[in-house]
């Protein structure tokens, strides 16, 4: 669904269009429990598994969402309703209409699960009818990865996508009859120019498309993905008919594939993969429906899982960021798990400093006088760091005396925070003698009030200091980065000790249904529920602030059910963030 200048990025790069040779656990598959579902039965949409989008992409920076879509996504062309065509049918309903906000005069409707469900792996199954699309009308079904990366490191997967330009030397069918799917990812081979994204699609040049014998307009059909660690399978079921849309299983060629997706549902109007580039070139009838009967996660060989919220597990003990012999409880390996960007390939690259210890070592040259540098260890999955606030960021810095630098972080919501390294001056135990050197910054420090531990994208990131470009060509190089919470690497959701700082905010977990759970909070800043099903994994998650009160609910609950439960909150008066107690509730 998010497309910039794909089209040149493959052309003649094979290795994003590889496939493999049918395997068992796709073309066979063995179809386990329903791991999760969304019937969309209920009065409106449930905003605990779904944000509705408002805007036309240029609140985030990213007008036409990247694809000069034509349209502004308002919750208002949203609703659960009875389906015309099947009138026993509940379904979510997504309307494109003629109708003018701002510069735009089509308004659409968009959906997405970020930060509330999550899959990875399994069998998941779209049952949904699409108007008539003509041209002009983009209805999609798609996937993006959860991983703090920006598109198309996180990946991208589309499940089902309508209304598209067909392939040249295909016999042409009604835009009703044509449907495919895709994957993209970041593909070296595809790094060309024109293509700075490094977006590599696996629909180019590549069948990847169904005709059904009649038109999809107003009717349902089943889309299926079929996805292990290994393989993806995209099938079209109409009927008892169930037709695959590529010719073969495509093989799992990235990392970004074995990791975390959440789940988007939206109608485009126009945009680059339409034949509509301007307003004047959409013909489909409007206004129209597309229609969501339900979303379903299976089981699939036994792979499969489904996390409710942000869906981390906490990091305890130490941690390691880049390090080789130091052990450590979890960490992170570049070109793995994490990937190292300088961010000023015209004043810094790779260096030549021998590791301070291990085989490995961030050395950099620098080789600009009077500009800027910096760079970060960037994660490709969110990490929950707040079991550190009370800990110490460790590592080995060797730079020159007169180099001044900054250290900082950064959190999911974009928020960087830093530590300055003064040229010429002992700070955090770094004795500024250009040898290799030990500092040790403290997470509440270099955290501060705004960076959400929780939730974090960069563990290690340095900068140079405004107004200080060093006026020489330098090397400097970091090592041994380990996060340390200074406490025993034993996970565990307890009653907070006597020492801990305890939230005393009014907090609430009353049962709001025979399925749900409705956390309640009043805090003048941001507020997390932690919670555990039965003894099970811990679940994470940001509740919705709205004013002073923040809300989440908690469902897929069933009677008998312990749910055991703490609440960290931002403590604006004392600059600092709290727990509450834990505590326990048994579903009626």
């Amino acid at each position: 669904m998010i497309r910039q200048h794909i089209v040149r990025a493959v052309a003649g790069a094979a290795l994003v269009a590889a496939s493999v040779a049918a395997s068992a656990s796709v073309t066979s598959p063995v179809i386990g429990k329903l791991l999760w579902s969304e019937e969309f039965n209920g009065a409106s949409l449930d905003t605990t598994l779904w944000t509705a989008s408002n805007g036309n992409g240029c609140q985030i920076g990213l007008c036409g969402y990247g694809n000069q879509e034509l349209e502004f996504y308002s919750p208002n062309n949203l609703g659960i309703v009875n389906v015309p065509f099947e009138p026993a049918t509940r379904a979510l309903a997504i309307t494109a209409r003629r109708e003018t906000i701002g510069s735009n005069v089509f308004t659409s409707g968009k959906i997405d699960s970020s930060g509330k469900v999550q899959v990875k792996y399994g069998m998941v199954e779209i049952r949904m009818a699409t108007p008539s699309v003509g041209v002009g009308l983009w209805p999609a079904a798609w996937m993006l990865g959860t991983s703090p990366q920006t598109w198309p490191r996180n990946g991208e997967i589309d499940i089902m996508e309508q209304g598209g330009r067909q392939p040249a030397g295909v016999p042409s069918v009604s835009p009703d009859r044509f449907v495919g799917s895709n994957v993209i990812t970041f593909q070296q081979a595809a790094c060309v120019p024109g293509n700075e994204s490094c977006a590599g699609s696996t629909a180019w040049q590549t069948k990847n498309w169904v005709t059904p014998a009649r038109s999809l307009a107003n009717r349902f059909v089943i889309y299926r993905l079929y996805w292990t660690d290994t393989q993806m399978r995209f099938t079209l079921v109409d009927g008892a008919k169930e037709t695959d849309m590529y010719n073969a299983p495509l093989a799992v060629n990235s990392p970004a594939l074995q990791a975390p997706f959440y789940l988007l549902m939206n109608m485009a109007v126009g945009g680059n993969f339409t034949p509509a580039a301007t307003p004047a070139q959409v013909t489909a009838p409007l206004p129209a429906t597309m229609y969501v009967d339900y979303v379903r996660v299976y089981q699939l060989d036994g792979l499969g899982e489904v996390k409710l919220g942000v869906g981390i597990t906490p990091e305890v003990g130490k941690f390691g960021v880049f390090t080789d012999n130091t052990p450590v409880d979890n960490g992170q390996a570049l070109g793995t798990s994490a990937d190292f960007f300088i961010w000023n390939t015209g004043s810094m690259g790779g260096g030549n400093i021998a590791p301070f210890e291990g085989a490995n070592v961030l050395a950099l040259n620098y080789f600009a006088p009077g500009q800027w540098f910096g760079g970060a260890v960037q994660s490709r999955q969110a990490h929950d760091m707040s079991g550190f606030r009370n800990g110490n960021i460790k590592l080995k810095i060797k730079a020159p005396a007169n180099v001044a630098f900054k250290i900082g972080i950064l959190d999911n919501y974009t928020n960087h925070s830093w530590v300055t390294f003064p040229a010429n001056t002992t700070a955090y135990g770094l004795v500024r003698n250009g040898e290799w050197g030990t500092a040790t910054i403290p997470v509440a420090e270099i955290a501060g009030p705004l960076v959400a531990l929780q939730s974090m994208n960069s563990l290690f990131e340095f900068l140079s200091v405004d107004g200080s470009n060093p006026s020489a060509p330098f090397q400097m190089a970091f090592d041994d980065i380990i996060w340390d919470s200074g406490t025993a690497s034993v996970p565990q959701m307890v009653v907070a000790s006597p020492t801990a700082k305890v939230a005393a905010l009014p907090t609430d977990a009353a049962q709001s249904g025979a399925n749900t759970l409705a956390f309640v909070a009043t805090a003048s800043g941001w507020v997390d529920v932690h919670y555990r099903v039965n003894g099970g994994e811990l679940q994470t998650v940001r509740m919705r602030q709205d004013g002073s009160t923040s809300r989440y609910t908690a469902g897929g609950l069933k009677k008998g059910d312990a749910v055991e439960y703490r609440f960290t909150s931002w403590d604006t008066a004392r600059q600092l963030a709290t727990d509450s107690a834990a505590k326990t509730v048994v579903i009626k």
